[in-house]
This record gives structure tokens, C-alpha cells and sequence, in this order.
């Protein structure tokens, strides 16, 4: 890559306390890392690309992709199933991945899962808990069973990845399925969240970043509500993991779901983090080959965790790829990728804010919040901006984010999303907002 790889350091992550002061990626800098993403050379309509919609999928450096090319050429054979060299390299790089993966998020090798996505993590909790509902698991599993009037906690702000899982656990076990609310802005409160966590609660489910409105969830306060009631807490950290130094131990979470795709790395990748003995008691939910230690014609015991929740072939080049996106992503600096992303967000907040007939979602200008800002143009629909400034070479997202309620509860069916990140440059950002200025204007609208 562009930039010198310095050494990283992990400090434990006491969020929300105010952070040391971080100097953010530079426009010089930036210039420099976006050599190494081939994709950003591109032009769409005759115009150079501004890749605003890195919340969806991040583009790759060189690096990642080169990574996954030399494994497939050199290395491509399946894991944990041959005595041969190829088998042997293949299954080395793959749990060398693994290693960089738990060193990146601060958790022990063993706590590492791959999954096909950060969807498929989180239904992997949520149905291995309906598995211990329904008796398996033994008593081991007992922790997670539920019945009628336990209670799982979500917020009205989830993506539907981190609100569908508990909706269908909730109907299989007869749970009750709450939510902590959120205001006109769509964020919440550490006293929003206490007054729905209780007794009868089990597990919460949460974002850590909204991907709507980029708003930064109170992680720390929350654990600890939860905790003193003895539920368990599965964080939702597609949108921070890229972004911001993710320590699950800081953070006191039982379990995490990350996808590789949001974070330099490729698609069909993602990673459930989980607290070592809570893997080991949790009831897989996908069965078959390579997870288990003993099977008769009548039943089967399972391996250990990571492997147990690893059934059939795994996506190993992916894994290789998305090792090389981590050491990407650390050698510029987590801290510094995320003070730039802030910098950037206020530029489009103060940008927006001057621009009649924006009303822009989430926290105010000045408040910290991710790189993402969401906003609705008065009288156009959003996918006529997203066409719009598709026109101008700028992609952004348009749509309701796989986030019906939040939008239902804002009053929007859909918003328009840019999403910076660190290949992000002011200028992108001052080509979208004259583009979003003229919106209303073309549309007959102004």
C-alpha cells in the first residue's frame, strides 16, 4: 500500500469517553491510498467516480485482491481434510486469517467464526438459541433457552439483519420481542434503553453504528444494563468494525457480527465473534461435515468452537482476502480513518444544512457520528436523487437502508445515503452537495 505501515497498538476502547487526539488522514494521504483501489480510477457517465456508498460495500485495494489471487494459484485446496501440501498450505493460510481476525477485534483465536455474512453470524446465534429452547445443547445450552414471558430487547433503529433473527426466535420460543425507541432524529438514549431492559430480558440485540443515520450506540452502558440482569448482548458492528478500533473485550459484548464486505474485504466473508464459553455451549444450527468429532447413524457430538458452527466447504480464499483488508486497514490507523470519516461527515452536515428543502436524519452538526449521513430532499423521492446524481458520476444509496421501521418511525419511506470512508476526498464531498443543490431545481421543485 500507498502509505508506511506504523506498528498498531490496542488500548482497550472505553467508549463513549472522549478519545486521545487522533490527527485524521490527510487530503495528501488520501491521495496516496487511492492509488491502491483500482475501482476509483473509474468514470461513470462520461464523469469521474465519487464513491459515496462505501456503508454498502466497500471498493478493495490492490493488496486484497492480490491476496485472494495468489491463494487461489498457489494455494486452493480444501481445509482441515487432507494430508497432502496443498491441503496443508490451504488450511494454514486459512487459520492464519482466523489469527488476524481475533487480534483485530481483541479476542482469542477459538472466539472466531466464519460465516458466509454478517447476517448469517447473527442468525447463527439466534437460531442456535432456539435450538437450546427447543432441548438441544444439553445443559450446557440452558443459558440460552427462552420461553413465554422472557423477553428480547432490540431498538427501532436495527437493520433488518439484527431484527428479523429475533423476530423468528421470539415466535418459535414464545418470547416477546421489545424494542428501546428512538426520537424524530432517530437516536436513543442510554435512559431510552433502561427503561425497556428489565428482568425478563434475555439478550439484546444492537447496532452499534446506525446505518441510517450513523449514530453511535452507548455499547458500555448498555452491556452493563444488560449484564446486571443477566441477559446477553449481540452487537451488530457491520458499520464500526471498518471504521473504528472494535474491541469486543473493552466493550464487554458476548457476541459480534462483522462483514467482510463493508470492510476492504470481499463479498461472501463474514465474522461472529463469541465469547469462548458461550460458543461452546451454544447448539450449532447448520450440521454436516467437518464440525463434528464423532457420528453414528443415530446421532453425532460436535467439535470444539470455532468448528462446530464451520459445516461443509468454507469460503478460504475469502478469509485469506479479508486478512489482507485487516492488515490494510491497520496500517493506516483506525483512529485516523475514523477522525477523517468525522471530519468528512460534518462537511456534508454543514453542506446540507445550507441547502433549502434537506432534512437530514440523525445527530446534529457537531455531534460525533459515523461517516454516513442519510437525508431526504422535500418533494423529490430518493430514487430520483440517487438517479440524479448517478447522472453527475456520484454513487450514493437510496432506499429504506433494510431499515423499514427506522424509516416508518422518521416518516420517510425512503432516504438517500452517502457514506464516506478512507479513500473518501473533500472534493467528493463538494461535487455531491453542488450536485444535491441542484436537485430540487431540475426536478421543478425549487
Amino acid at each position: 500500500m500507498s502509505l508506511p505501515a506504523p506498528g498498531v497498538t490496542r488500548e482497550p476502547m472505553t467508549e463513549p469517553m472522549a478519545k486521545p487526539l487522533t490527527v485524521p488522514l490527510t487530503e495528501a494521504e488520501v491521495a496516496r491510498l487511492r492509488a491502491d483501489f483500482p475501482a476509483l480510477a473509474e468514470t461513470v457517465n462520461d464523469q469521474p467516480l465519487a464513491y459515496l456508498d462505501s456503508g454498502a460495500t466497500a471498493q478493495r485495494p490492490q493488496s486484497v485482491l492480490d491476496a485472494e489471487l495468489q491463494f487461489l494459484i498457489h494455494s486452493n485446496a480444501a481445509v482441515h481434510r487432507g494430508a497432502h501440501t496443498l491441503a496443508g498450505l490451504a488450511t494454514e493460510a486459512y487459520e492464519d486469517a482466523r489469527a488476524t481476525l481475533a487480534g483485530f477485534v481483541g479476542a482469542d483465536v477459538d472466539e472466531i467464526v466464519w460465516t458466509s455474512n454478517a447476517t448469517d453470524a447473527l442468525n447463527l446465534v439466534a437460531y442456535g438459541m432456539a435450538n437450546a429452547s427447543h432441548g438441544r445443547g444439553g445443559a450446557a445450552a440452558e443459558r440460552f433457552a427462552l420461553t413465554t414471558g422472557d423477553e428480547i430487547v432490540v431498538t427501532e433503529a436495527e437493520h433488518h439483519a439484527n431484527l428479523i433473527p429475533w423476530q423468528e426466535l421470539a415466535a418459535q420460543t414464545g418470547a416477546t420481542l421489545r424494542f428501546i425507541p428512538v426520537d424524530d432524529d432517530g437516536i436513543y438514549t442510554v435512559a431510552d434503553a433502561a427503561a425497556v431492559i428489565g428482568e425478563k430480558t434475555k439478550v439484546i440485540a444492537i447496532g452499534h453504528v446506525s446505518n441510517v443515520t450513523g449514530f453511535v450506540a452507548p455499547v458500555t452502558e448498555i452491556v452493563a444494563l444488560a449484564h446486571a440482569h443477566g441477559a446477553l448482548v449481540v452487537l451488530d458492528a457491520c458499520q464500526s468494525a471498518p471504521h473504528r478500533r472494535l474491541d469486543v473485550r473493552a466493550l464487554g459484548i458476548d457476541f459480534a457480527a462483522l462483514s467482510g464486505h463493508k470492510m476492504l474485504g470481499p463479498t461472501g466473508i463474514g465474522v461472529l465473534y463469541g465469547r469462548a464459553e458461550l460458543l461452546n455451549a451454544l447448539p450449532p444450527f447448520r450440521t454436516g461435515g467437518s464440525m463434528i468429532s464423532t457420528v453414528t447413524m443415530h446421532e453425532a457430538d460436535y467439535l470444539p468452537a470455532p468448528q462446530r458452527f464451520e459445516a461443509g466447504t468454507q469460503p478460504v480464499s475469502q478469509a485469506v482476502a479479508l486478512a489482507a483488508a485487516v492488515r490494510y486497514l491497520e496500517g493506516v490507523g483506525l483512529d485516523r480513518i475514523e477522525a477523517r470519516e468525522e471530519q468528512l461527515a460534518e462537511r456534508m452536515l454543514q453542506g446540507l444544512a445550507s441547502i433549502p428543502g434537506i432534512r437530514v436524519v440523525g445527530p446534529a452538526a457537531g455531534v460525533p457520528r459515523a461517516g454516513l449521513v442519510s437525508f431526504d430532499v422535500a418533494d423529490v423521492h430518493a430514487h430520483d436523487v440517487g438517479q440524479f446524481l448517478d447522472a453527475h458520476g456520484i454513487a450514493v444509496r437510496v432506499g429504506h437502508h433494510c431499515a423499514q421501521p427506522l424509516h416508518r418511525r422518521l416518516g420517510f419511506s425512503a432516504t438517500t445515503r452517502a457514506s464516506a470512508y478512507l479513500y473518501t476526498t473533500e472534493a467528493e464531498v463538494d461535487r455531491f452537495l453542488a450536485a444535491v443543490a441542484q436537485v430540487r431545481a431540475y426536478f421543478g421543485e425549487a
